[in-house]
């Protein structure tokens, strides 16, 4: 007799169908397939505090991801006012001058530009916590996440700003220069 079958206690022969008495079936039918509400207020709550922690870093991410964008393009508007300036002797007015006139920041704002010898351009002189000037050529920045901006960029409102200092040796976040 095979070791399956001595199991099955069918004497030795294989059974051709397995036999359920009728008490077992009313006892899988008692126990219903699925859910119970407690099972799942558990992994509901396991999901929003996996989420809770998650959610601030993503949003963290992507500001930090702007924020490199945005230096990004500052370097290109760099190049783009350089050039203007090697090809007309003089730096441009406003940035519509070397073709980025409606150019937006990551946040949906314009950049912000002055030529500090003509003082056109639509932006603000720029200056550091002793209200001295960042740049002795011309200011380039983006008023950053808030959209707010003030010419000193130690106040609040200047603080998330991406601006272009120490003509040109310095391009980043206001609160780090």
């Amino acid at each position: 007799m095979s070791d399956f079958a001595r199991r099955l206690g069918t004497g030795g022969a294989f059974p051709t169908k397995l036999h359920c008495t009728p008490h077992r079936k009313r006892q899988r039918q008692k126990h219903a397939h699925g859910f119970t509400v407690v099972e799942l207020l558990i992994v509901i709550a396991i999901l929003l505090t996996i989420a809770s922690m998650a959610i601030p870093n993503l949003l963290a991410a992507i500001n930090m991801a702007r924020v490199a964008r945005a230096v990004s393009e500052i370097h290109t508007l760099e190049d783009a006012i350089t050039d203007y300036l090697v090809i007309n002797g003089q730096f441009p007015d406003t940035l519509a001058d070397v073709g980025y006139g409606g150019y937006l920041d990551p946040w949906g704002n314009p950049y912000e530009y002055l030529n500090h010898a003509t003082m056109k351009g639509n932006g603000k002189a720029r200056k550091d916590r002793f209200l001295v000037p960042l740049n002795s050529d011309y200011d380039l920045y983006s008023v950053g996440k808030d959209g707010l901006s003030v010419s000193p960029i130690t106040a609040k409102a200047s603080q998330d700003d991406i601006i272009r200092a120490s003509d040109g040796s310095y391009d980043g976040l206001a609160s780090q220069f």
